[in-house]
């Protein structure tokens, strides 16, 4: 995902895949009747590939001449795994001195839990995440979407930049150590804040907010859900709209501090109020007094909504063997660029698709040196 949103910014990104299978994701489901991996697709666009086999001397010198040249390598191998391979920072960063090396691994470079593995799950779980979402009465529950490896994603983009920013004042590179379950524990700094002030341990609210009420999804007439955050400002509004005249004449509802004191009559009261008109009908009410609102959508509804599609967040490349396939954009807007959706999308890459072109482009190597390596099988 990171090295992805810095390709479609216009890095160009070189993705160094093993010989056979490649990057594992490319034969995660789910996988197109062409045989390639749409989640694949999803964090690969834009990238080039080049197969080289780090089991082989010659691998390796490939790799260290690439990296030569490189302003960034970044890499999720366990501690100690790419110094093995004579890659670390240390021998890399000795070539290149303006080198950025970001290591993104589970746990860090250092510390008692450094050599485990781990995935999305196992971080949404340890990090208190996974403990922190569902509703009260059910089992703890995962995000729906990879959110531990997706905010990691977004750390190493933050880690890259951070670093060429360094270097332009510095003039010299350095060593990036991005743990992801840092960055899962540093998300919990609401949680961690009520645990500082009162000493409590949050525990899961479903779609309740714990220091705000009313803020949840309500089910309505036609048995769709609306979620709503409400501040004072929106009180009285919100009970105008809903019709619940005994919460608004009710002083002591009138500040949050009073409706969490009594969060379960507001939250029984407004709970019918809501299941008695359809979802469209309040939301259109709502919006129009000014409290902030928003439909519970499925995937479908979200990717279809009037919104997303004027943003253009929606666009589609054109594969190889898959033929044309949707996308979703890259979301930065900047101000030179007009028509954000006629922007091209990436293409991901076939695997070793751009093998040669790299190491003639990048090293100058000859297609005889290029056809020596392959035979060697220190490239694909």
């Amino acid at each position: 995902m990171a090295t992805q949103v810095l390709a479609e910014l216009g890095a160009d990104v070189i993705k160094v895949e093993r010989p056979g299978s490649g990057d594992e994701s490319r034969l995660m489901q789910p996988v197109l009747p062409s045989g390639e991996s749409a989640y694949y697709f999803a964090f690969n666009r834009g990238k080039r590939s080049v197969v080289l086999d780090l089991k082989t001397d010659s691998g390796r010198r490939v790799a260290s001449g690439l990296a030569a040249s490189a302003d960034v390598v970044v890499e999720n191998f366990l501690p100690g795994a790419m110094d093995r391979l004579g890659l670390g920072y240390s021998a890399l960063s000795a070539a290149n001195p303006g080198l950025v090396y970001v290591s993104c691994t589970g746990f860090g470079q250092h510390g008692p839990y450094s050599d485990r593995k781990g995935y999305d799950t196992v971080f949404q779980a340890l990090s208190g995440m996974m403990a922190l979402t569902g509703h009260p009465d059910s089992p703890p529950a995962k995000a729906g979407v990879p959110v531990a490896d997706m905010t990691s994603g977004l750390w190493i983009a933050v880690a890259v930049l951070t670093g060429l920013v360094g270097r332009g004042s510095t003039g010299t590179g350095r060593h990036m150590d991005l743990s992801m379950m840092d960055v899962q524990v540093s998300l919990l700094a609401l949680a961690a804040a009520r645990l500082f002030a009162l000493d409590e341990d949050p525990q899961r609210t479903g779609t309740e907010h714990p220091g705000r009420v009313p803020s949840a999804a309500f089910g309505c007439a036609d048995g769709k859900w609306l979620h709503i955050s409400c501040s004072d400002q929106h009180w009285l509004p919100l009970c105008e709209v809903v019709d619940v005249p005994d919460l608004a004449g009710d002083e002591q509802l009138r500040n949050n501090a009073g409706r969490l004191a009594d969060r379960e009559r507001v939250m029984s009261v407004l709970t019918a109020a809501f299941a008695r008109r359809p979802r469209a009908d309040l939301a259109n009410a709502l919006r129009a007094a000014g409290v902030p609102v928003g439909e519970v959508n499925t995937v479908r509804e979200v990717l279809a909504d009037e919104n997303t599609v004027a943003r253009g967040m929606v666009g589609a490349f054109e594969h190889p063997v898959a033929g044309e396939f949707p996308a979703l954009r890259t979301p930065l807007r900047m101000s030179d660029v007009a028509d954000y959706a006629a922007l091209p999308v990436g293409t991901p890459p076939r695997l070793g698709a751009d093998t040669g072109d790299v190491l003639r482009d990048r090293l100058g190597l000859s297609d005889s040196e290029i056809d020596a390596l392959r035979q060697e099988g220190a490239i694909g």
